[in-house]
């Protein structure tokens, strides 16, 4: 697994040990920061969370393209090493805030975030249980694009986010999500 571009394009990650966590392939994550790119222009100064982040990839690609900061949410104990060794190989501390938690037991947010990246277990409905959640906490706001990982079968409805995109690459699906008109 390698940061596809970027200021750290072609760096390896480190995965977490262990089969608790199913890393966003490079393929899969170079097509959804495409499909994000056509829609945001640019990733400079943005506001990521990175959910169910597992190795970091995602939250990573985004710091590597501009972003000024990431929020990386894991619950698994491995995984929360890895994203740290990664954080601290790109030298991004401080441009990172790592907590270990359940996305689920995450409290209101201070202000929306820009982007919400969420890869959960697939086949699960966590993701679209999470958004519910963000949405109804204030993590979502007029001008945040959310991107949900699921398998490729999986179903994606969030009462008051509209979906603005969806590709399938291999086993996965990929969503891009923004706040419903009428929920704006």
């Amino acid at each position: 697994m390698r940061i596809v571009a970027g200021e750290w394009r072609g760096r390896k990650l480190v995965a977490p040990k262990g089969d608790l966590t199913r890393p966003t392939g490079d393929r899969t994550r170079e097509t959804l920061f495409s499909m994000l790119a056509s829609r945001l222009g640019s990733f400079e100064r943005l506001s990521v969370a990175d959910l169910f982040a597992g190795s970091g990839a995602l939250g990573l690609e985004a710091l590597s393209r501009g972003a000024a900061s990431c929020l990386f949410v894991e619950q698994d104990s491995a995984a929360i090493k890895a994203i740290r060794a990664n954080i601290d190989a790109f030298e991004a501390r401080t441009r990172s805030t790592v907590q270990q938690a359940s996305v689920m037991s995450l409290g209101p947010a201070k202000q929306p975030h820009d982007l919400i990246l969420l890869d959960p277990p697939y086949d699960t409905g966590a993701g679209q249980v999470a958004l519910d959640r963000m949405l109804r906490l204030g993590w979502i706001g007029p001008a945040t694009w959310m991107a949900l990982e699921t398998g490729v079968k999986e179903p994606v409805a969030v009462k008051g986010l509209a979906i603005d995109a969806e590709r399938k690459v291999g086993k996965a699906k990929l969503t891009l999500l923004r706040l419903a008109a009428d929920a704006a």
